[in-house]
């Protein structure tokens, strides 16, 4: 198996750097009728009301407050309050879904037990509203924000218990929403919860406990809801693409190395019901193994894989290196490659993973918040990535959706409100937090409504 990978990823990067965009005058009709394009958000990032109606403090509320200095999230863009006028905002631009997810804390405020009903109220509304207006919800599960109370009752995703707590809160979720919800996403980058929670411990024990996470709610819905609500469940996984800096073999090395710690790390069990080897033997016993049981239960527990993928990464071999998760003894520094990345990101999963269907869960472009909102370097972005995303989608790729993100400028949780991703501003300054689109939004909305990609070169 490690020499087949090998090769393949020698083909792969073979394969990106040989491949060219063919983005020019694509239109929404190139794409198959049932593709899905969207936009998305989450939870603490949009909604607000942080405190209000039962909610209670999450681990993302005291990591921002640690960053930032203050419970960032707190306000918010107030979608808790502005829900209503957002899906409109989702309505004239058209897009067909919308991606958000839901906080553990505020529909069950202690992290087990009672259940707060003016949060299911919020879901069940924000649900409603979205289909009333032909718009799908893709809902996430978990996107960073488990409660508080159980990081400090037992330490969160280093102890099993908290695979117990997920799925008893999933299941709540399946039987309050799940007749309306029809796609579902358990863990949104489980590498980012482990590296942003837990470095200082033992991620490796976070990230497999989040595996059994994952695999403990798929296997519930598959066997108490799916039949019944004729749903899809899978794991979103960030996605990077990473490039040798040289055709050496140390550097080609490194990037397979670089690869399997970010690509292959929470793909390689859920499709092959274990860790990469090469991945055991650099870890030794600091990777945890998975008994038969569990490795039964993790096999194949996804309908789809989703990813989240922003930028390429060029990749040196550095011997000296520690081993940080993200480039296991290898130098890396991020740049956009075009599109390619998306292009790059996809081969690997139908080479390695047997083609799988996917969806594009969030790809976007930052800058500044306080820019203008002629944001051509984000449409150039966009245009590049969904022209990539054909073009993989015509050479086989089993994609079948894409999201951009985010619609709106929202609370980021590394930028706190200096960088935005969003196609529409939101004035923060503003007691109404008022929505301003984008260029970047007329040009999606014009995209989504049959115009050919490069006509916002005349749209004003």
């Amino acid at each position: 198996m490690a020499k087949l990978l090998f090769v393949i990823s020698i083909i792969l990067i073979h394969f990106v750097q040989q491949c060219t965009l063919k983005v020019e005058g694509y239109t929404r009709a190139d794409f198959p009728s049932d593709f899905i394009f969207g936009s998305g958000t989450s939870a603490y990032q949009v909604e607000g009301a942080a405190t209000e109606d039962g909610r209670t403090r999450s681990i993302y509320d005291t990591w921002a407050f640690q960053v930032t200095g203050e419970y960032a999230g707190d306000v918010a863009c107030d979608e808790y309050h502005k829900y209503k006028e957002d899906v409109q905002l989702m309505v004239e631009t058209g897009v067909d879904a919308y991606r958000f997810s839901i906080s553990w804390t505020r529909l069950i405020p202690n992290g087990t037990g009672a259940i707060n009903q003016k949060g299911v109220d919020y879901y069940n509304n924000l649900i409603n509203e979205l289909i009333k207006n032909g718009i799908q919800p893709h809902v996430t599960l978990l996107q960073f924000d488990f409660p508080q109370v159980l990081q400090d009752a037992y330490g969160g995703w280093m102890d099993q218990q908290m695979v117990m707590d997920f799925t008893a809160y999933a299941e709540v979720c399946f039987k309050e929403f799940g007749d309306r919800v029809l796609h579902w996403t358990t863990i949104n980058e489980p590498i980012a919860v482990v590296l942003l929670f837990y470095d200082d411990l033992n991620p490796y024990i976070a990230a497999h406990n989040l595996l059994l996470g994952h695999a403990s709610v798929v296997n519930l819905y598959r066997q108490k809801f799916q039949e019944k609500q004729n749903g899809s469940i899978g794991l979103n996984q960030h996605a990077r693409w990473f490039l040798p800096a040289t055709n050496t073999k140390r550097d080609i090395m490194a990037c397979e190395r670089a690869s399997m710690f970010v690509n292959d790390w929470f793909t390689h069990p859920i499709v092959y019901g274990d860790y990469p080897n090469k991945m055991k033997l650099y870890l030794g016993t600091k990777l945890p193994s998975f008994t038969k049981e569990e490795s039964k239960l993790v096999k194949g527990s996804f309908d789809f894989i989703a990813i989240n993928c922003y930028t390429a990464s060029i990749v040196e071999d550095d011997p000296q290196a520690s081993s940080f998760l993200l480039c296991f003894k290898a130098k890396c520094n991020d740049k956009v490659i075009g599109g390619k990345f998306i292009q790059g990101a996809l081969e690997h999963l139908k080479q390695v993973y047997g083609n799988p269907p996917v969806y594009i869960h969030e790809n976007g472009l930052r800058t500044f918040r306080n820019v203008s909102f002629n944001d051509t370097s984000r449409i150039t972005y966009l245009n590049a990535s969904i022209g990539s995303m054909l073009d993989s989608l015509r050479n086989g790729s089993n994609v079948k959706g894409y999201f951009q993100w985010s619609f709106l400028d929202l609370f980021e949780f590394s930028q706190h409100n200096e960088y935005g991703f969003g196609l529409y501003y939101v004035d923060l300054q503003s007691s109404e937090l008022r929505r301003y689109p984008k260029r970047s939004a007329l040009w999606y909305s014009n995209f989504l409504k049959g115009k050919p990609s490069q006509s916002y070169l005349a749209s004003e």
